[in-house]
């Protein structure tokens, strides 16, 4: 059923906090269509002018869900946080709505766990996220980080000393240090994929990617 939402499907997004304005803001600023409920009818008359549809109801009670047409969406989002009672509820009531497609805020593993259990589809931890990437980030030369699953990471950074001023084969970037550089940003020149003759210099930025572990070693080799 989840293989068959289409790309462009509206999204319903439940919770006007930072983080489910946020979402409902860049998926609106992105062409999606987008409806927006709190209970909180501040919230509901603030982001009104920036999400093109805001509900006030009540989430918790299926009922005003059903009124809204909640039925109708193939994805929801879940952005209520800071009360796991009201996500728990909320998430509970669209599963029986079959929502096919239903991401939900976590703040906690044990709060994931549930929601996972009563047919969350995907758990978000964002601050745990942004907390680990920060981590990253303030740990040294790397200017963005993003980790997958499977710690495997994507990062942006400043090339080590040990690799300025030799092509990518010499400095045998893979061999010792068992990252690949991706691409490579000249000064005023846009990203470019990184070949085997391709020169780094110190002023470039580095696009890498390997293991977490590998590419916080590399990242510590100074400058």
């Amino acid at each position: 059923m989840v293989d068959r939402i289409k790309h462009d499907a509206p999204v319903l997004v439940i919770g006007l906090g930072r983080f489910g304005a946020a979402t409902a803001g860049e998926l609106d600023r992105l062409g999606r269509e987008v409806l927006a409920i709190d209970e909180d009818e501040r919230l509901v008359q603030k982001w009104s002018e920036r999400v093109t549809h805001t509900v006030q109801a009540d989430a918790k009670n299926v009922e005003a869900l059903r009124q809204i047409g909640a039925q109708e969406f193939q994805i929801a989002v879940v952005a209520v946080g800071s009360s796991i009672e009201a996500s728990v509820l909320i998430t509970a009531n669209l599963v029986d709505l079959r929502v096919p497609q239903i991401w939900a805020k976590a703040i906690s593993r044990s709060h994931g766990k549930i929601l996972e259990r009563i047919g969350a589809n995907h758990v978000i931890y964002p601050e745990a996220e942004a907390g680990e990437r920060v981590a990253h980030l303030v740990s040294g030369r790397m200017l963005d980080f993003i980790e997958f699953d499977d710690d495997f990471a994507l990062v942006k950074m400043y090339p080590p000393k040990p690799i300025r001023g030799l092509n990518l084969t010499e400095s045998g970037v893979r061999t010792k240090y068992h990252v690949t550089v991706v691409g490579v940003k000249s000064p005023g020149k846009p990203f470019t994929y990184a070949t085997e003759s391709t020169v780094v210099s110190n002023h470039d930025l580095i696009i890498v990617s390997g293991k977490s572990s590998d590419i916080e070693t590399f990242a510590s080799l100074g400058n």
